[in-house]
């Protein structure tokens, strides 16, 4: 049986696009302040030993504001601060693989772009899917064009998981989202870029 999730918000960190005037940790203490309550460390750039006192400090931030730590890949990393799981991409170890060194209580979040990853990720053990690019981002034009409203709708509906929408996502698409189906919804520069992280996390949360 799946861990429940019990946000609805979910950011996800890149240091790259925090706005001027804030570091990577003011910009997410800032967001969580605004109701974050699931963030995901996500810096494939850094090494586990840049990353480790960096995932850290997001765990003594997380648990101030009784929120959600996962940390992308590093399952070692997420092990060591006490993280509250883990999230997966194309190129991670199997979910089953990694439910096992993680434990049953864990989350473990997997990176979706298709109804077949999604069977996939549900048939090994995932808790939830964030599924997209929905909208055109620059951050997900690897993946291709955007999958759109109806591909998300026809996601939601096959999926027994939580599946939350990612890419291009804003306050003003919130809705139209959740309407098709969608569990929450995930996100980095709406909030990370922001001058006010605060404000936009309180503006995201207004919307449900």
């Amino acid at each position: 049986m799946s861990n429940p999730i019990d946000f609805n918000l979910y950011l996800i960190t890149d240091r790259t696009q925090v706005a001027a005037g804030h570091t990577l940790l003011s910009a997410i203490d800032s967001a969580l302040q605004g109701g974050v309550k699931a963030i995901q460390l996500r810096e494939k750039d850094l090494s586990a030993a840049e990353l480790l006192p960096l995932a850290r400090e997001l765990r003594e931030l997380t648990r101030k504001y009784d929120a959600r730590l996962l940390i992308n890949d590093r399952i070692d990393l997420a092990l060591a601060v006490q993280a509250d799981g883990v999230h997966l991409g194309e190129h991670s170890l199997p979910t089953d693989v990694v439910r096992k060194l993680v434990g049953p209580k864990r989350l473990i979040g997997v990176s979706t772009h298709s109804n077949a990853d999604i069977s996939r990720a549900i048939k090994l053990g995932a808790d939830f899917v964030t599924f997209g690019p929905v909208y055109e981002t620059p951050s997900k034009a690897v993946f291709g064009p955007p999958q759109g409203l109806q591909a998300l709708t026809e996601a939601c509906r096959d999926s027994s998981l939580p599946v939350f929408a990612l890419g291009g996502i804003t306050p003003t698409r919130v809705a139209e989202v959740r309407h098709a189906g969608a569990s929450g919804v995930a996100l980095i520069s709406a909030i990370l870029a922001s001058p006010a992280p605060r404000s936009a996390a309180e503006a995201f949360n207004a919307c449900d």
